[in-house]
């Protein structure tokens, strides 16, 4: 009689990972809403380390505020920019509708 049976894998193997969203923090930091980046970053970088621990609670914490921040962070990019075009395309209208701006 032999024996068949291979051990489970080593951590469980039912366990999802758990992204860290660094890459979306670090997207997020290059426009103006790098003050909310900057919590992101550090709560992405957090993930790794804890589920190397075996805090998986903390590290899905973690994920998840690293997620909440750099999407936050990333609003305020898209609102400003957006914001920006509005304003140019205004100044740029009321420059031509005041006959060019121009002294003579």
């Amino acid at each position: 009689m032999s024996q068949d049976w291979t051990p489970p894998p080593a951590g469980g193997g039912t366990e999802t990972p758990v992204p860290n969203y660094l890459v979306w923090a670090i997207i997020s930091i290059c426009g103006c809403g790098w003050p909310l980046a900057i919590p992101a970053i550090i709560f992405a970088t957090q993930v790794n380390s804890k589920l190397a621990t075996g805090d998986n609670a903390g590290a899905q914490d973690a994920s998840r505020k690293a997620k909440l921040f750099a999407m936050i962070a990333i609003g305020c990019d898209i609102l400003f920019w957006i914001g920006m075009i509005i304003y140019v395309v205004f100044v740029v209208g009321v420059v031509a509708l005041s006959g060019g701006g121009g002294s003579r």
